[in-house]
């Protein structure tokens, strides 16, 4: 049971969410939804694996909004964005993301990943390192090693009564086709098992100020998140007390009720993204 659930933890996002603007871009042959809110410099919000933009983002968005424009895409296949006939892969989710920015009118962006997000955000930041101006790496991982050996093997079961109650609920609510949850489930599985390690050159290819952030009880040990905030050239770590996977950031699954700790990580992403 411990392995399905730290599979999960990663597979599956995490929050709630106040109403934004809404819409759709086509991109190829996806029809990719997004959500816009607030106004300023923009900040791209990056779903854990499995999730939504709400579910992932929702206890920290709007005050990130107060003062800067978020963009929160929902990748192929998961929430509002219809599944197509093509694998999910880090890199074609960080094109999409890429594409959805120049369809919005956006050359530059602050871009927040959390989980498998926070993959495609490296991913977006060296195949399109011009869209990239910092960078928030939130409980994500750049090799097998960031895990412990259960998680893997919870992938031999991984299937769609496994994920967390509540998310299973909101992928349901709003997604078009809700009878695709177990494709993308996996699909998930699928890319999850084909990663393969970054040498420690490509993390060093990303130039812009980056912040990790991780929880000292999360599925991403503290050690590899320090390893990488190391190995980036201009990274700083931050660590949350008593906060598991995305706990920090007020995840469903992770939560604490009355914790401060989403309050004091939005408060922490601001500075980082105010620096100078």
């Amino acid at each position: 049971m411990r392995a399905l659930a730290l599979a999960a933890a990663v597979l599956y996002g995490c929050a709630v969410t106040s109403t934004p603007h809404t819409g759709y871009a086509t991109i190829g042959n996806l029809r990719m939804y997004y959500e816009d809110r607030g106004g300023g410099r923009p900040l791209v919000l990056l779903h854990g694996g499995g999730s939504t933009a709400a579910t992932s983002f929702g206890a920290i968005a709007p005050r990130l909004a107060r003062a800067r424009r978020t963009i929160a895409p929902e990748q192929q296949g998961h929430g509002h964005t219809a599944d197509i006939d093509r694998p999910l892969s880090f890199e074609q989710m960080a094109d999409d993301t890429a594409a959805l920015l120049h369809e919005l009118g956006v050359g530059e962006a602050d871009v927040l990943g959390f989980s498998n997000g926070g993959v495609v955000a490296m991913q977006l930041a060296i195949r399109h390192p011009r869209l990239v101006r910092r960078l928030i790496l939130a409980s994500t991982y750049f090799e097998h090693a960031a895990f412990p050996p259960e998680f893997w093997q919870g992938f031999d079961h991984a299937s769609p009564e496994n994920m967390p109650q509540p998310l299973r609920e909101g992928y349901l609510a709003v997604a078009p086709h809700p009878e695709a949850l177990s494709a993308m489930v996996a699909k998930t599985v699928a890319m999850m098992l084909a990663f393969k390690d970054w040498p420690e050159s490509t993390l060093r290819s990303i130039a812009v100020p980056t912040l990790v952030m991780v929880g000292d009880a999360d599925v991403i040990s503290v050690a590899h998140a320090a390893r990488m905030a190391r190995i980036l050239p201009h990274a700083q770590l931050a660590v949350f007390p008593g906060s598991g996977h995305g706990t920090y950031l007020g995840a469903v699954e992770a939560a604490k009720p009355g914790s401060p700790l989403p309050e004091l990580a939005a408060g922490m992403i601001e500075a980082f993204l105010d620096e100078r």
